[in-house]
C-alpha cells in the first residue's frame, strides 16, 4: 500500500494501511480526526487551531506502528 496524506490547515498526517497494528491509539485520542466509520477516515482539516494542531501531534506520536506520521507546514515567509 502507499502511503495516503490527508491534508489540514496546519499539519498533515500521512497514513500506511500495511504497517498498521491496529492499536486504536489514534481512535480513541482523537476520535474528531480519527474515525473509521467516516470515508476518509482521516479529518486532518479538524486541527484547525494551534491547541487542536499540538493535540493531534501528542495523539499522532502515540501510534505504536509508525503507520501514522505527521508532516508540518512550513512557515509562511
Amino acid at each position: 500500500m502507499v502511503r495516503k496524506l490527508y491534508t489540514g490547515p496546519i499539519l498533515d498526517v500521512s497514513f500506511d494501511g500495511e504497517i498498521c497494528q491496529h492499536a486504536a491509539e489514534c481512535v480513541r485520542g482523537m476520535p474528531q480526526v480519527y474515525d473509521t466509520s467516516k470515508r476518509p477516515w482521516i479529518n486532518a482539516e479538524y486541527a484547525n487551531t494551534p491547541e487542536l494542531a499540538e493535540e493531534l501531534r501528542q495523539v499522532t506520536r502515540r501510534c505504536p506502528s509508525g503507520a501514522l506520521q505527521l508532516h508540518e507546514h512550513e512557515p509562511p515567509t
